[in-house]
């Protein structure tokens, strides 16, 4: 990889951060959240169809593709047959790496879901998610965004994919967005994340991403990935 294409992602991911920052700070959770609910709640909430077509259909589609993803890490098929096995590992172990990240935050998070608040009909107040160790009187565990990350989890492919296919990566990327951004806003249509949570569960599945793929690069530099599981473009001269 050249020198001068190595802060490209990095500064990406500082660009989004900084964007993600000032969602924070427009304090535009609540509004955009009274758009969806009022005092009687959100009726969205238990829709069954709306329910099943953005919560239970993408949730088990997004844990199939993941398990292709780790049977494609031995087998490739497709796109994936020009990465190297490391990059395969790559791409299938950040998904993981990805929903687990954003699990463990959100269960460690004091942050109550919107249809907990009081003017929603719950019995919760807004605190905002900086304000740490602060209860809101909720039940807490609500941030990030655990469902848009079945979509999200999966950005840390366009690392994996950048060098050896990259129109694949950019659609990749594209998609993974795309699905992510549409699973964050049924979820807060139905009342359960603020928009807030949706842009921090991308974000975070992005640095997992790119911290994989830092250690993966570092792993072929060092000729720790047997010579071959990698392709004639990455084999050391």
């Amino acid at each position: 990889m050249p020198v001068r294409s190595a802060p490209r992602p990095l500064a990406v991911l500082l660009a989004a951060l900084l964007l993600v920052l000032l969602w924070d700070v427009s304090g535009l959770d609540l509004p955009l959240a009274r758009l969806a609910g009022g005092p009687a709640g959100f009726a969205l909430r238990d829709d069954p169809r709306f329910v099943r077509l953005f919560h239970e259909v993408p949730r088990l589609a997004s844990w199939a593709c993941m398990a292709g993803l780790f049977v494609a890490i031995r087998w490739p098929f497709g796109v994936l047959r020009r990465l190297a096995m490391a990059e395969r590992a790559q791409l299938a172990l950040t998904a993981l790496a990805s929903v687990i990240a954003v699990s463990l935050v959100k269960n460690t998070s004091h942050t109550s879901c919107p249809w907990d608040l009081r003017e929603f009909g719950g019995t919760a107040h807004h605190v905002s998610h900086w304000a740490w160790g602060v209860l809101d009187g909720g039940p807490g565990r609500c941030f990030p965004a655990g469902h848009a990350s079945a979509a999200f989890a999966y950005l840390g492919g366009w690392f994996a994919l950048r060098r050896a296919a990259p129109r694949a990566a950019a659609w990749w990327l594209a998609a993974a967005l795309v699905a992510g951004c549409v699973l964050g806003l049924a979820q807060q249509w139905r009342g359960a994340h603020y928009m807030s949570h949706t842009l921090w569960s991308a974000w975070l599945c992005a640095a997992v991403g790119a911290c994989g793929d830092a250690v993966t690069r570092w792993r072929m530099r060092a000729g720790t990935v047997g010579r071959a599981a990698m392709p004639a473009r990455q084999r050391p001269s």
